[in-house]
This record gives structure tokens, sequence and C-alpha cells, in this order.
């Protein structure tokens, strides 16, 4: 019997193929994300945000509240860089003074680190809570959901940032205070998206075979259903970090959240509100700053939503 010859392409075609088959779910991801266009872009602008909060002592040349009176220096200078012709007499100020003689360079790279800090913090506070509440609710049922969902309810029938500035102002103008006002605001999404989540996970085959191996509720739902619920929360988590930078940032400038010196970019704008035509890079800096981180993570939640939806081929 003459041996069929496969036509050009098919043995690399099937060779990609078996390597994919072999691959974990876990490397599928990582590939796709990798290969994102959106989540590539994300990823670096992150990146980089996250070496400047590490290196920022090193990458800022004062501190972040450092008073520069030199002469010929006034309040809220503009920018002065020795490489594009500014008198090398004058200290180098990239980005100038700020109406309190601060490097604005220095304080918008100290905000870097601060502002991931809110971010990270207020979101993981958040999904912890709500995960487990979204959790305890979907696996119940009953009683149990109707309460837990109620409340979640209420909490999601006001605007975020005003509930925000409602407990702000129960609680005190603060950095801490703000942190605990924007965490709580984001629990009922991820409360939702969970409950949700576990819903659907734990009508699955296997979880009917846990139970009728003898497995614990407990185990059960924390073995078996949230591992395999958690998916949906990475990706709005992921988009809830740029939702909790901006409403911190809403709450300095507002006066509510970090109170001054602290190096918070929308306190920056607070501060400098009025000075937007006669010294308009005071405002300039700090909101271009904002934009870049929040766009830096809904550019990474984009591509993971993608990365992460079963129905694309990899």
């Amino acid at each position: 019997m003459r041996e069929s010859i496969p036509a050009p392409g098919m043995g690399a075609t099937a060779r990609e193929a078996s390597r994919l088959r072999v691959q974990s779910p876990f490397a599928r991801t990582m590939r796709r994300l990798l290969h994102n266009r959106s989540a590539q872009i994300g990823l670096a602008i992150i990146s980089l945000l996250v070496l400047v909060a590490i290196f920022a002592d090193a990458i800022a040349p004062y501190a972040y509240d450092q008073q520069i009176r030199q002469s010929g220096l006034r309040r809220r200078s503009p920018p002065c860089i020795h490489l594009l012709g500014c008198d090398s007499n004058k200290p180098q100020l990239i980005m100038g003074l700020d109406g309190n003689f601060r490097d604005l360079f220095s304080r918008v790279v100290y905000g870097s680190r601060l502002s991931l800090q809110i971010g990270f913090l207020t979101t993981g506070a958040a999904i912890l809570i709500g995960t487990l509440l979204g959790a305890a609710a979907g696996y119940a049922g009953g009683w149990a959901d109707n309460v837990i969902m109620r409340a979640m309810d209420v909490l999601l029938a006001f605007p975020s940032l005003l509930l925000a500035i409602a407990i702000v102002s129960v609680l005190g103008p603060g950095l801490i205070n703000t942190l605990l006002a924007v965490a709580i605001v984001s629990i009922p999404i991820y409360a939702r998206v969970v409950r949700s989540s576990v819903l659907s996970v734990k009508e699955m085959d296997y979880i009917a075979a846990s139970r009728a191996l003898g497995a614990s509720p407990l185990r059960i739902l924390f073995v078996r259903v949230l591992p395999n619920a958690l998916t949906p929360v990475i990706v709005v988590g992921t988009l809830g970090i740029a939702t909790a930078i901006l409403d911190a940032a809403g709450l300095s400038f507002l006066g509510l959240g970090a109170q001054p010196p602290t190096p918070e970019w929308g306190l920056m704008l607070g501060e400098e509100r009025n000075s937007v035509f006669n010294a308009p890079h005071l405002v300039f800096f700090p909101g271009i700053a904002i934009m870049v981180t929040v766009l830096g993570f809904n550019l990474l939640g984009d591509g993971l939503r993608d990365a992460l939806d079963p129905r694309r081929k990899a």
C-alpha cells in the first residue's frame, strides 16, 4: 500500500495542534495574553509605573515635601530643562515648581507609588470581602442569598463616588478613610460577579460527584467551586484598580482624601486647580499621570478578558 503524503504545511499544523493540547490552561492563557496587543501595551505601562514606584527614591531628585528656595526661582516656576536651553545656573526642574516651591516631578514620581498602593490595597480588600459574600450567597441560596444580595443592591443604588464621599464625611478626611470608602463601594460589584459564577459552577457534574462522595459543603465551596468561579473576578479586578485610583483621586481633589503634603495626584490637581491658566503645567502633569495609569489597567483588563474567554481559539 502506498504511503500517503501529507499536504504541505499539514505536518507543522499537526505539531502545533499537538503542542497546544499538552499545554496547561495557565500556559494557554499566558500565551494568549502576551499575544494580545492591548495587553502588551497595558503591561508595558504598568511595568513602567511599578518600576518608577519601586525606584522612586533614586529617580526623584528631591524629597516630595522639600521646598526649593533659591535666587531666581519663584512660586509656580515653569519647567527648566538644561538640554532645552534653560539657564544652567538654575536647578533643573523637569516639571517646574508648585505653589509651595516643591519639585513637581518628584511629587509625581512619589505619587505613582501611592496611587498603585491605593489601587491594589482597595481592590484586594474589596475582592476578598466581595468574593466571600458572593460565594456564600450563591452556594447557600435561600434566605442567606436574599439578605446578602439585597444589602449589595442597596449599596449599588448609590453612585459610587457619592457613596464614598458620604462614608469619608462620616469617618473624617484622610488617606486611610479614603481606602476604606473606596473598598466599601467596590464590594457589591465583586459579590455579584462571584455569585453569578458560583451559581453556574455549582451545577456542574463534578460538583454533584463531590457531593456523592461525601465531601463537606465547605470543602466543595472552597476547593471545587471557588477556584473555577474566579476567572471573571480577575478581569473585573484589573479594571477595578483603575476605578479605585480614579475614585481616590476624586476624593483627594475635593479635599476628603489624602491631606497635604502627601504626594497624591488628585490632591495635586485640587491644590493647583485655580492655576490652570497661569501655570497649566501644575495641572497637566498630574492629570497625564492619572490618565496613563488608568489607561494601562484598562488595556490590561481588556486583554485579560480576551485571553480568559473560553470561546476564543488558542
